[in-house]
């Protein structure tokens, strides 16, 4: 199952929610959320700086990746951004690909 990396940052609403909530009630949210698209939360940590949560999430398909983010940023509450993981073997076919079948020509070539 594809993974994902959501980093988010929490809105005003959003933070005022946690303080009223507490931590805990956003992670089952989120694993909520994900089961709910067939999928789940790994791993769920809150942090400092320009992210204010990180999770890594396993979901079925881009498509729900994309539901999810649309569900979180329509709150308001949150704004989300999501990073498709590669494993190293998905990495590894995919340079495959490129020494044996693919035809590119980089700008200017």
């Amino acid at each position: 199952m594809p993974k994902y990396l959501i980093q988010a940052s929490y809105t005003t609403e959003g933070v005022q929610g946690l303080l009223s909530d507490g931590g805990s009630a956003r992670t089952a949210a989120a694993a909520t959320a994900a089961a709910s698209l067939g999928g789940s939360v790994e791993a769920f940590y809150f942090a400092f700086g320009s992210d204010d949560a990180i999770v890594i999430a396993d979901l079925e398909s881009n498509a729900d990746a994309a539901a999810l983010s649309l569900a979180v940023s329509a709150s308001g509450a949150v704004n989300a951004r999501v990073t498709v993981l590669l494993t190293p073997e998905e990495l590894d076919a995919a340079a495959e690909t490129v020494r044996n079948s693919m035809s590119y020509s980089p700008p200017g070539s």
